[in-house]
């Protein structure tokens, strides 16, 4: 049984439907907001559909035994306590950056990695809710999710088939997208393993899309090709910034090529229907003998 499409906003997700292209912003604004609309910007300007961030609250997501390790920011050295408040957005930021989404014609929403974080989210009527591949075994968090009942996309990486199974059941009644990832940054693509979107919607039934954390564009492309129907890349204003993801992101040239050969692509796919096009005809009578338009 083909998955059936899922609403998110005012866009239907799902086989037969236009790709819905995130940029994950997640932290690479590295806490600041002018750099966090700046990206907003660039998602919208390449046509993307929406963007993403990361919401956390420390006091629940930083273990007892890392919050006094030290870390080089480019705030100077801190524990990783500090820094994980020094990322974090509150609400006068995020009402700030749900404004400019607004004005740019964007979705936005993101991935919540704590309960806190999801109720947080909920002043914004979020279009679904993400949950990170590390947050795929957090039990509460699902339960959490599944109580507001908004959709999810549910990405896998770094995750047996059984955790996904246990995942997806107990999201049981909620509109549920699947995003196949590997959790490594940036991935080889010889451990990208595409064919896990066919494997997952055979399995689920649901909308399967595809997280990309590699270097280059083609292999994400390649994705849209085996039928994903929602791609997700981290994008950034540069990768030479400073932090943990944006050495596997991409730069705003590289995403406005990645979102038209996505279209493209999209669009050369077609329906598997032979027929003769009308642009066919006078090369058919041209070259072919004894046969008619």
């Amino acid at each position: 049984m083909e998955p059936q499409a899922v609403q998110i906003g005012t866009r239907s997700v799902g086989p037969d439907q236009p790709v819905y292209v995130i940029g994950e912003i997640g932290i690479n604004h590295n806490g600041d907001l002018a750099n966090a609309l700046a990206l907003v910007d660039i998602a919208a300007d390449a046509g993307c559909d929406a963007v993403k961030f990361q919401k956390r609250d420390p006091e629940l997501c930083v273990p007892l035994d890392q919050r006094d390790i030290l870390r080089d920011t480019p705030w100077g050295r801190m524990t990783y306590f500090d820094y994980r408040y020094k990322v974090e957005f509150d609400v006068e930021e995020y009402d700030e950056i749900a404004a400019h989404c607004k004005d740019r014609g964007i979705d936005w929403f993101a991935s919540p990695w704590d309960p806190n974080s999801v109720d947080f989210l909920e002043r914004y009527e979020p279009v679904c809710y993400k949950v990170a591949s590390a947050s795929l075994t957090d039990h509460e968090l699902l339960a959490a999710l599944a109580k507001v009942g908004r959709p999810v996309i549910l990405s896998t990486g770094m995750s047996t088939m059984d955790e996904i199974r246990t995942a997806v059941g107990e999201l049981a009644g909620v509109p549920l997208l699947l995003m196949h990832a590997t959790s490594t940054y940036p991935c080889p693509p010889a451990e990208l393993n595409l064919r896990m979107i066919h494997t997952l919607a055979d399995e689920f039934g649901v909308p399967v899309g595809y997280s990309g954390h590699e270097t280059g564009l083609q292999t994400t492309v390649a994705a849209v090709a085996l039928g994903a129907c929602m791609v997700e890349r981290h994008i950034t204003l540069d990768r030479a910034m400073w932090g943990s993801d944006q050495a596997a992101s991409v730069e705003p040239a590289g995403l406005a090529r990645l979102v038209r050969d996505i279209r493209v692509v999209t669009s050369a796919l077609g329906d598997g229907v032979k027929v003769v096009y009308e642009s066919e005809i006078p090369v058919r009578a041209k070259l072919r003998r004894n046969v008619s338009s």
